[in-house]
């Protein structure tokens, strides 16, 4: 038989049953229910144990009529919080442990009434089968993604954009590795622009980890040639009560702010990424994000060394070639002006054939350029370059 306590210490007792299942590792879920208090718009809210770069958190999601709201706190912030929820604002909770539920409900007077009731079967930690599946930096609960028609209304993947959804996360990996060893780890609000934002997946989500994954301010904006894209973003960010976020029409030549934080482009065509890495540089940007499209501008102009000839015959070595040769002179460029750069593969080839990844993040202090330089001359040379459309932006500025 359930016990029940009706005297006034059972708000306490519930309390301190969550606290201890917290620091045991037992808790499972706790679901606060029963709105009363003065933001109606507030219906639930769920929490549940993480493991987030191997530090303990709560995961608290608050349901909203229209959005949801997702917090990652600390234990100890988490259940400060909680504690202020009851019963100002709920007047029903639900703890469920691995050993026991636990029921907190307030009667009409305000009376508080606890239900403890051992397991009916024991439960596993939900923090141990979190850990067991890959990490996403995003939930597909977010209500974006279902805006966005990557999850249908009950927060389920739709098959279809399967591969969309792991882009996604792969890019936001990336780019929370990025910002937790740039110089922005600890600036304010944080100034992002997405070159070429189509339907705004990457846009989006960047605005979300920032906003509700990291609790950070920032003014995220895309970018996009195509009208009816941004009408279809901007309205979606009114729906879903983002503010921050924004859409407007243009490319990287048109669109020129005086100062980025980030400036990502992804599948710029040909020069059109060497435009957006110098609005990168140009604009001070602490981290630059490119995936490079299509690349025409060199292979005119190179010619096959000799002792390359044989292999270099071949139509699509040659396109391999120029390939490397465009984005290893892009990345030289980039430390020139003083970042670290990496080009990497972004996701497997499964799943995008537009897989290369350049990441640049600014350096503390940068490095003599004149060795850098000297490469730079020697690659073009060996290859017979001319021009390369970074360089001469660059050039422009007087930067190299």
């Amino acid at each position: 038989m359930p016990a029940v306590h009706t005297d006034l210490d059972a708000r306490e007792r519930f309390l301190e049953a969550l606290s201890q299942s917290v620091q045991a590792g037992q808790l499972v879920k706790l679901v606060l229910a029963r709105p009363v208090g003065q933001t109606p718009e507030l219906q639930r809210i769920t929490v549940k144990p993480l493991q987030i770069k191997g530090q303990p958190r709560l995961g608290l999601v608050l349901r909203y009529t229209t959005r949801d709201l997702t917090r990652h706190l600390p234990p100890e912030q988490a259940l400060e919080a909680i504690a202020g929820y009851l019963p100002g604002e709920f007047r029903n909770a639900h703890l469920a442990t691995t050993g026991e539920t636990l029921q907190l409900e307030y009667t009409k007077k305000g009376k508080p009434m606890l239900h403890r009731a051992a397991a009916a079967q024991p439960a596993q930690a939900a923090v141990q089968a979190h850990d067991r599946e890959k990490h996403r930096y995003l939930a597909l609960e977010r209500p974006f993604l279902a805006a966005l028609g990557v999850t249908d209304r009950n927060g389920q993947l739709i098959p279809a954009m399967s591969r969309k959804w792991k882009q996604i996360n792969k890019f936001i990996e990336v780019f929370d590795h990025a910002l937790a060893t740039s110089p922005l780890r600890d600036a304010g609000t944080l100034s992002v622009a997405d070159f070429g934002s189509g339907k705004g997946y990457l846009t989006f989500a960047v605005h979300d980890h920032l906003a509700h994954g990291l609790g950070r301010e920032a003014q995220v904006t895309g970018v996009e040639l195509r009208p009816d894209m941004v009408r279809l973003c901007n309205e979606a960010t009114q729906v879903l009560e983002r503010p921050g976020l924004r859409f407007e029409c243009g490319d990287v030549r048109s669109v020129v702010p005086a100062h980025l934080d980030v400036m990502i482009a992804l599948h710029a065509c040909d020069t059109a990424t060497d435009h957006a890495i110098h609005t990168g540089i140009r604009t001070g940007a602490a981290i630059i994000l490119c995936s490079p499209c299509c690349h025409k501008e060199l292979r005119p102009q190179m010619h096959s060394p000799e002792v390359l000839g044989p292999m270099l015959q071949y139509g699509l070595h040659m396109g391999q070639q120029a390939e490397m040769a465009t984005d290893a002179l892009r990345a030289l460029y980039l430390e020139v002006c003083g970042y670290d750069t990496k080009v990497f593969e972004f996701i497997s080839l499964e799943h995008t054939s537009k897989n290369k990844m350049i990441l640049a993040i600014k350096r503390a202090q940068p490095r003599d350029p004149a060795a850098l330089l000297e490469k730079i001359q020697a690659l073009k040379a060996f290859y017979g370059i001319q021009h390369h459309c970074l360089e001469a932006l660059l050039k422009g500025d007087a930067r190299v």
